[in-house]
């Protein structure tokens, strides 16, 4: 459904932000994975055309972006990490204007889209309540509602859970579940396990660059047998992924081909230690490969 072909982008000041990216994604949930400074950012803000590349091609669903980004903005919902609003507006008054901007102008048509939003993100009893007086989670919430207005085809979500209480966070998730068939979501976390959770389909970046990206099945295979946990540290020769916490106590994940040490348990693969394993290996550490 997108198709990234050789792009990059350099800024200003000389950081190379994104690195010759060559990048295929299908429909459904996909997660975007990789540590701050990787380039997520910069490619989340050129696939919303809020930013153009300095060369590649960028293809969603057979339209050219470069050629064409009024037409994918007409079919785009980008939740940023931090987006600005009008704080002395209600709710309901700039979810309107979104939508007009967004090209709902059937009053009836777009009052009934609203006022389904609303409800899917549980703010129908704030709708006009004025954005300034809204809570971090309610704030989030809002972003989510103005994100989905238009049923849009292609949806960016940078931290959408970011603010939101385990409930808020557990309803979203259906939410996008639901909303992800004949569409691409594209979600950006540092909450791993919630991209294990969601999406079938994962692109790793790290240093401007795709590291990986395929299911997440596939990613995690490689690794079956190889992952023990223990509660001994800095095992010598060893390629720590994780240093964990459970009821207070440390635990450390290595990768190994057998048991690091007599104790180790050999555990469960998780897409957190394939995503561990892809950085380490990216930064040359030895004991990785």
């Amino acid at each position: 459904m997108l198709d990234i072909v050789n792009l990059h982008k350099t800024y200003a000041d000389g950081t190379r932000a994104l690195n010759n990216i060559n990048l295929s994604l299908p429909s459904g949930m996909v997660g975007l994975l990789g540590p701050n400074g990787a380039g997520k950012s910069s490619l989340m803000r050129t696939l919303a055309t809020l930013q153009a590349a300095d060369s590649g091609t960028l293809t969603f669903a057979g339209l050219d972006i470069n050629k064409n980004p009024q037409a994918l903005r007409q079919r785009l919902g980008y939740l940023p990490q931090e987006f600005g609003v009008y704080p002395h507006m209600s709710c309901m008054a700039v979810l309107q204007h979104i939508a007009i901007l967004k090209g709902l102008h059937d009053k009836h048509s777009r009052q009934q889209q609203i006022d389904a939003l609303l409800k899917q993100t549980n703010l129908s009893a704030v709708a006009h309540k004025t954005l300034a007086n809204f809570s971090g989670g309610m704030r989030q919430r809002f972003g989510i509602a103005q994100a989905l207005l238009g049923d849009p085809r292609f949806i960016i979500l940078d931290e959408p859970t970011a603010g939101l209480d385990p409930e808020e966070r557990s309803a979203l998730h259906q939410l996008l579940v639901s909303l992800s068939h004949n569409k691409l979501i594209l979600l950006s976390t540092h909450i791993v396990e919630d991209i294990e959770n969601l999406c079938p389909h994962v692109a790793l970046m790290y240093g401007g660059q795709i590291l990986n990206n395929q299911p997440v099945s596939q990613l995690i295979a490689p690794l079956q047998g190889q992952v023990w946990q223990s509660t001994t540290a800095n095992l010598a020769d060893v390629c720590l992924l994780s240093r964990e916490f459970h009821l207070g106590q440390a635990c450390y994940r290595y990768y190994a081909k057998s048991a690091p040490e007599p104790l180790a348990q050999r555990v469960t693969v998780r897409l957190q230690d394939a995503y561990f394993l892809a950085i380490l290996r990216a930064q040359g550490v030895q004991s990785a490969e």
